[in-house]
């Protein structure tokens, strides 16, 4: 007998996203439908202004629909208070900003370790654990310094760590390789597949049909219309043309 598919870790269920009212709204995302489940990876592709980061924020609980339902591990966005939504966050959702977002006054570890310190894990613990993140990603050597005293690729790795530390069941990455070589960057794909493929659900935003093939499957927007769903590496090849 076929075992039933996992339940989904991340569920988009006919979001719209307007900003602005009457002739000057913006329809950032008209009724998206998304399912993301342990173990799966998509990549979201589309021109510059199609919806991809306001996708990821509805995604991340970092915004809120106008229409429609996002739920992470089964749980709806909607109705959660401040509070709660922050603890899920903090818990279940590793975030990769386009513009990184780390805190000046905190080295490379107190960034890596801050999500952890705040969902009550001991100074310590968390430490061990974010020393272990920087070391996957290269910068163990670095845990001491400050943002500014890194290069623009290291703090993007530092990005990374901190969405990965932890046991976080959905990772979001919007374009996480933007600022590294090619190297360090297959680097940084091959350990968002690695979360993955231990049962992490993944949601990339790339303009790079070479960082697409490391999807499972590949979502294109336009205009905020989800208009293609294909496999990982023919369909970023034969339809991207189409979405630029």
């Amino acid at each position: 007998m076929r075992a039933a598919p996992a339940r989904p870790v991340l569920e988009l269920s006919a979001v719209h996203r307007t900003h602005g009212t009457g002739a000057a709204a913006v329809h950032a995302l008209r009724g998206v439908t998304l399912a993301v489940r342990p173990g799966e990876l998509v990549a979201v592709m589309g021109p510059s202004g199609s919806g991809k980061s306001t996708l990821l924020h509805l995604a991340g609980g970092l915004d809120s629909p106008t229409e429609g339902e996002v739920r992470v591990e089964g749980q709806s966005l909607r109705t959660l208070n401040r509070r709660h939504l922050a603890q899920l966050r903090r818990r279940s959702i590793g975030y990769v900003f386009q513009d990184l977002n780390l805190l000046a006054g905190l080295t490379a570890v107190e960034n890596v370790a801050l999500p952890l310190e705040l969902d009550g894990k001991g100074v310590r613990a968390a430490r061990r654990l974010a020393i272990a993140a920087l070391s996957e990603v290269g910068l163990t050597e670095k845990a001491a310094r400050f943002p500014d005293e890194l290069s623009g690729g290291q703090q993007q790795r530092v990005a990374i760590a901190r969405a990965l530390v932890g046991e976080r069941r959905l990772v979001l990455a919007d374009e996480p390789t933007g600022a590294l070589d090619s190297q360090t960057g297959e680097q940084i794909l091959r350990l968002l597949r690695a979360r993955i493929d231990a049962g992490a659900a993944g949601m990339l935003v790339t303009h790079d049909s070479r960082h697409a093939a490391w999807a499972d499957r590949v979502v294109f927007l336009r205009d905020g219309v989800v208009i293609d769903t294909s496999g990982p590496l023919a369909g970023a090849e034969s339809l991207l043309g189409s979405v630029r």
